[in-house]
């Protein structure tokens, strides 16, 4: 399997405008957004083949990337 990254505005394209905001204001947004990006790379490079990791490992990165995501979701949504 080919592993492509995915920028979190390719995760919510909706919301590209609110995500931008978002890094501009909260620290705790742009934090999550950083973690993210980079547990997105890793786990596409270990798609790709290019690091090696076990599945276990493998598998604890994308609960760790679903995890971010789901908070920054919720940030995202939340009301003003």
């Amino acid at each position: 399997m080919q592993g492509h990254h995915h920028s979190v505005i390719e995760e919510f394209p909706e919301l590209r405008e609110r995500i931008h905001a978002l890094k501009v204001e909260s620290s705790h947004f742009k934090g999550l957004a950083a973690q993210w990006e980079e547990s997105d790379k890793q786990i596409a490079r270990a798609e790709s083949r290019i690091d090696l990791m076990s599945p276990e490992e493998e598998e604890k990165l994308r609960k760790t990337r679903l995890a971010l995501k789901d908070e920054m979701y919720r940030m995202l949504t939340a009301t003003r």
